[in-house]
């Protein structure tokens, strides 16, 4: 077995042609990897991401071979996998307005090149779920950007570009659709695509709190921050920390932030499955 690649939360192995993908329990913020874990981080994130794979794979085929082809010690947090071509375009669809595309919108009323409606505000939800794609930066070469998807068009043809838009449109209908009867709001959400023969498949994470904006709908109210049930409740609190300056060696983080961190992360497990976290 081979260590390809490791990431800022996975780590990727080639094992003959088959690729293991380990989820761990590590954080980041800010593209920095936090010296602190999150307990269970990387078996939830995993099992989630199976479970939301099985409900959409009628949406889009996935790269997942085996959950349990994989050695003992990484038993529950890693997946066996096809070994696929990466679209180099992050998906993203929105329904609502928030993070850096609230920041996009306020300086032009636009994301990705998508113009809305004017007076939207924090927490707003859009007239329509819209494709808002980025550019995909490798760690240590900056932050993704926003693209437009012309720019898609431009890098992968026309016929890639409108399957890239269609599907990650549709994960996110069906994601939100799912995920409303459980109580939570799903703002937004990243996908990772490659091809196989041709073939587009999703890889890497699905629908999950570190690759999603999931709110506690009860508790929405556009105009300010929402009931975070994923990693933004660490950007918080980072964001409150005036002496790090968003650079490599991050803060260890306190206790009692690792233990909220932890309850969000298998609260918003629970309430999407109907299973217990163990």
């Amino acid at each position: 077995m081979e260590l390809l690649h490791s990431g800022k939360v996975r780590d990727v192995y080639a094992d003959g042609d088959d690729i293991l993908l380990v989820a761990s329990d590590r954080v980041s913020i800010y593209d920095v990897v936090l010296p602190t874990a999150i307990p269970d981080k990387g078996k939830i994130l995993t099992q989630l991401s199976l479970w939301w794979f099985d409900r959409l794979s009628d949406v889009v085929p996935n790269h997942i071979i085996s959950a349990t082809a994989v050695p003992a010690e990484w038993a529950g947090r890693a997946v066996r996998c096809e070994r696929l071509e990466m679209v180099m375009v992050e998906c993203i669809a929105r329904g609502y307005l928030a993070g850096s595309g609230l920041k996009e919108y306020e300086k032009d009323g636009a994301v990705s090149g998508v113009g809305l409606p004017g007076g939207l505000i924090e927490g707003s939800r859009l007239p329509e779920p819209i494709f808002t794609p980025t550019t995909k930066v490798a760690p240590g070469e900056g932050h993704d950007e926003f693209i437009t998807y012309a720019d898609v068009e431009a890098s992968v043809g026309p016929d890639v570009a409108a399957e890239l838009r269609r599907i990650t449109l549709e994960v996110y209908r069906r994601g939100s659709e799912i995920a409303a009867g459980t109580g939570i709001i799903i703002a937004d959400t990243k996908i990772e695509l490659g091809l196989s023969g041709g073939a587009l498949k999703l890889g890497d994470e699905l629908l999950t709190p570190d690759s999603s904006r999931f709110w506690a709908a009860d508790e929405w109210q556009p105009g300010g921050t929402q009931r975070y049930l994923d990693k933004q409740f660490l950007r918080d609190w980072s964001a409150s920390l005036t002496e790090w300056d968003r650079t490599a060696p991050g803060p260890e983080i306190p206790d009692e932030v690792v233990e909220a961190t932890r309850n969000r992360y298998v609260e918003v497990y629970e309430r999407l499955t109907g299973d217990r976290w163990r």
